[in-house]
């Protein structure tokens, strides 16, 4: 059985409250609460980490990421900045999939430009919670294909 780290950073724990014509009226539990029951109809194991820290986001990576076998990452606001969080995914050697609820590319010119995507294997952008269903579906295969 694959399993797959999905990880949020800052924000993420407001969904629903914040700015839900951007986000969805979600909340990152209810998008949770899916994505495990897709999981187990996939016949993944998923573990959850949301973190408004970039520190904490590492450490969980570095702590978590070795025995994993894939990675779902909505970094938040740190897509734009944070080689820190990029370096962590390569470090640890993790199939990663950058996600976003919105299009990033719609947006303000500064969330034009992700320094995660780069180090992932895809990225899917502006297709709501539906994303993180999307991206699960991708580790839905052999272990050596992914």
């Amino acid at each position: 059985m694959h399993r797959i780290l999905i990880v949020n950073g800052p924000n993420l724990n407001l969904l629903r409250q914040r700015e839900p014509e951007t986000y969805g009226s979600r909340s990152l539990d209810e998008i949770n609460e899916r994505l495990t029951a897709h999981a187990g109809q996939l016949g993944l194991d998923v573990s959850f980490f949301q973190s408004n820290s970039e520190g904490e986001i590492i450490d969980y990576l570095h702590r978590e990421g070795f025995e994993a076998d894939g990675l779902i990452i909505n970094p938040g606001a740190f897509t734009h900045y944070s080689y820190a969080i990029r370096d962590a995914i390569v470090a640890v050697n993790l199939c990663a999939v950058e996600v976003h609820l919105s299009n990033i590319y719609s947006r303000e010119e500064f969330r034009h430009k992700s320094v995660i995507a780069p180090v992932c294997r895809g990225h899917i952008v502006g297709f709501g919670a539906e994303g993180y269903i999307m991206a699960l579906s991708f580790f839905n295969k052999p272990k050596g294909d992914i």
